[in-house]
């Protein structure tokens, strides 16, 4: 028995039409909240004695009553512990280490550096570069991978169909968090880009597997055969293997985000939404959208290859 995944497309387009158009106006007015990677700042090493080392969450709550903007607090190893936060003036840094002397009378400073404007500009312009080069060369490998298959759908085409799905997945968590950081102050810094990039390269993966199902079928498949007919059994075939590989990824992820600490946890909840936003993209979109191309190019009496 197969699904008609493909048949009930219209659902899929309009739910995702909804969801995309939602994200792009909570991005355009709104935007996201910006961390210090990007905004510049202040980063302090201190490192406790043995018999004082309190943990990030006690730290947290000492500085709570400075009101430090973007505060991320980071253990690491020999009783060190790395703090991040908006404000770079020698007052504030004064004032952040006697708090943390009244946990730990020997604190140690080890060091204080600032991140300054310029270097922060450069990282935004950089992970704008980086993602928009990831895209283009996944399009061009999508494209020379299908160059086999030529007919009814150009390679070129099964290139444009992963960009968009993959578009759809970034728009969609790039919204999130936007709303994130408007409704719960959630920021977004460095660890956030590496999370995008890695959607598109699970988004992606995904995606290639259903198509690849579509090209073997395909160049299987007898003349007169229904295109429509045939991606969908594709996707039927395929189907449980995205759909429990997501789940173990998904479990592993919601792990990290509950227990793994403050340091990692919008990471796990970018990549969260962005690998459940891209296997659904993969089922619902980027195939869908070969059928509907087929559809444009040809007339609606030829429903076979």
């Amino acid at each position: 028995m197969q699904l008609p995944i493909i048949q009930q497309r219209k659902y899929a387009y309009v739910f995702s039409g909804l969801l995309t158009l939602a994200s792009i106006i909570c991005i355009a007015g709104w935007g996201l909240r910006l961390g210090i990677d990007f905004k510049g700042g202040t980063l302090m090493e201190v490192r406790f004695t043995e018999t004082a080392v309190p943990t990030a969450d006690v730290v947290r709550e000492k500085l709570g009553a400075m009101e430090l903007q973007s505060l991320t607090v980071q253990p690491t190893a020999e009783r060190g512990m790395l703090l991040r936060y908006l404000a770079s003036d020698e007052t504030t840094n004064s004032q952040v280490l006697t708090t943390l002397k009244g946990i730990d009378p020997a604190v140690e400073q080890l060091r204080v550096d600032f991140i300054g404007a310029s270097v922060s500009n450069q990282m935004q312009s950089q992970a704008f570069t980086g993602t928009a080069l990831a895209l283009l060369g996944i399009a061009l490998y999508v494209a020379w991978a299908f160059r086999r298959v030529s007919y009814p759908v150009t390679s070129w085409e099964y290139g444009a169909g992963a960009i968009i799905a993959l578009a759809h997945d970034i728009i969609i968590t790039t919204g999130v968090f936007s709303l994130l950081g408007h409704f719960s102050g959630v920021e977004v810094g460095v660890p956030f880009i590496a999370a995008l990039l890695t959607i598109l390269g699970y988004s992606v993966n995904d995606t290639i597997v259903v198509y690849d199902r579509v090209r073997e079928n395909l160049l299987r498949a007898r003349t007169g055969t229904d295109f429509e007919g045939i991606v969908n059994r594709s996707l039927n075939e395929t189907l449980v293997r995205s759909v429990n590989t997501s789940l173990t990824v998904i479990i592993v992820l919601i792990a990290v985000a509950v227990w793994g600490g403050e340091s990692v946890r919008w990471f796990a909840v970018a990549l969260l939404v962005g690998v459940g936003f891209g296997t659904y993209s993969s089922i619902f979109v980027a195939s869908a959208l070969l059928v509907s191309r087929f559809k444009m190019k040809f007339p609606k009496s030829v429903t076979s290859v």
